[in-house]
């Protein structure tokens, strides 16, 4: 493999979608609701071994269309791996596992990279000659061994390794318990940041000081696509949610919630940050709501309208005060945050449940969703459609709080 990654993408066919969701009385696939028990098993998943095998593989097996490298070491020395595919000029970035225990994406990127490397269709050849995806599918592989959230990597250690923090208090997204740091909100707008007492953020409004070894990996491979392309266009972070939420208007069970930065008030003009001109949050709602109608179009073997879980696309939980909250929802240390400060379109997805106790067919149903999802905003960047979506129809997805 050689030492740096990147990724492409293939996708179906793209046709005119409609936004709509399935009717509620096809939601008992998906019904399947129970708190999941602490000591959740993460046998049926990809493990870091397996990974490298399968890309590898992939890589292989290409003919020279996906290139694997490594883009960084985690604290335990692990390698994180990246994969790039494509020859376009727009990117797609796309991560998974920046919370260890959240696995579904990782599952659905090597699903999408072997076909990406594989297949002569017209559609592959369109987003292999119009994007350059790169895909980082286990980004947090220490967190991701140990099947947690946070990372491995204890304040005596960070302190060692940056002597200038030496009698302070670790951030706010540090664990004592886990000793570690919840690695997505160690992100700063600023890419240039480094840890320091002045930067150390004591709540989620502030942006985090790339302390940990996988944000600052990620930060370096951001600032080279950034370098040799001039933008990174889109950012997709794949993460998990709880298993029980529920749609407002119906008894459907959210599947895949999709979310744009959350980054203080809409209704404002967003006043906090009005330093980052290059923040556009109509863009990214216009690649959110992409995802969604690639889960509709291509979800349930294209016949979504009996797929219980692709009728389970919701918006994902968006505090304002505009809506009647007492807050803004504002989370400034999150990667898809920082990244869209910088000027890029970034999409959160987050997949119902957090193990594989539902069942190979729920593993799969859900797998297939966020896949679909991708693949959504992947062949409406190839083909130019994605700038032309009506960003306000992202509020046509149904709300679960």
């Amino acid at each position: 493999m050689n030492r740096r990654l990147l990724l492409s993408t293939t996708v179906a066919t793209m046709c005119a979608v409609t936004l709509f969701a399935p009717p509620s009385a096809a939601e008992n696939g998906n019904a399947n609701c129970e708190n999941l028990p602490g000591n959740r098993s993460a046998s049926g998943w990809t493990n870091y071994e397996e990974l490298g095998k399968q890309l590898a593989q992939i890589e292989a097996t290409s003919h020279g269309r996906v290139d694997v490298d490594v883009i960084g070491q985690s604290q335990r020395g692990r390698d994180i791996y990246a994969a790039r595919v494509g020859t376009g000029d727009r990117v797609l970035l796309i991560t998974s596992e920046i919370h260890g225990n959240e696995k579904t994406g990782t599952e659905a990127l090597l699903s999408m990279l072997k076909t990406l490397g594989s297949s002569g269709s017209p559609q592959a050849q369109l987003i292999r000659e119009n994007l350059t995806v790169v895909a980082v599918p286990k980004f947090n592989p220490d967190a991701a061994e140990l099947n947690r959230r946070q990372n491995d990597f204890p304040w005596s250690e960070a302190v060692e390794k940056f002597p200038q923090l030496a009698g302070t208090n670790p951030p706010y997204y540090y664990s004592n318990g886990a000793q570690g740091f919840d690695v997505n909100r160690d992100f700063s707008a600023d890419l240039t940041a480094e840890p320091s007492p002045a930067t150390r953020p004591a709540n989620e409004t502030l942006p985090g000081m790339f302390v940990t070894n996988e944000s600052r990996a990620l930060r370096d491979l951001y600032v080279d696509l950034r370098n040799e392309f001039g933008k990174v266009d889109t950012y997709v972070d794949l993460h998990h949610m709880g298993p029980c939420n529920q749609n407002n208007d119906s008894d459907q069970y959210v599947t895949v919630a999709l979310d744009f930065p959350p980054l203080g008030s809409e209704i404002d003009g967003n006043p906090r940050y009005a330093d980052w001109p290059l923040l556009d949050q109509d863009s990214s709602r216009r690649h959110a709501l992409a995802a969604a109608q690639g889960m509709i179009q291509h979800g349930g073997n294209g016949n979504a309208q009996n797929s219980p879980f692709v009728g389970g696309v919701s918006q994902y939980v968006h505090y304002q005060v505009s809506d009647g909250y007492s807050f803004d929802r504002d989370y400034a240390g999150q990667a898809r945050s920082a990244f869209a400060l910088n000027g890029s379109a970034t999409v959160l997805f987050e997949v119902r449940g957090q193990s594989h106790a539902w069942g190979q067919k729920q593993k799969g149903q859900l797998t297939a969703a966020v896949e679909a999802g991708i693949v959504g905003i992947a062949e409406r960047m190839a083909d130019g459609s994605v700038d032309n979506l009506n960003h306000a129809d992202f509020y046509q997805l149904p709300k679960y709080w």
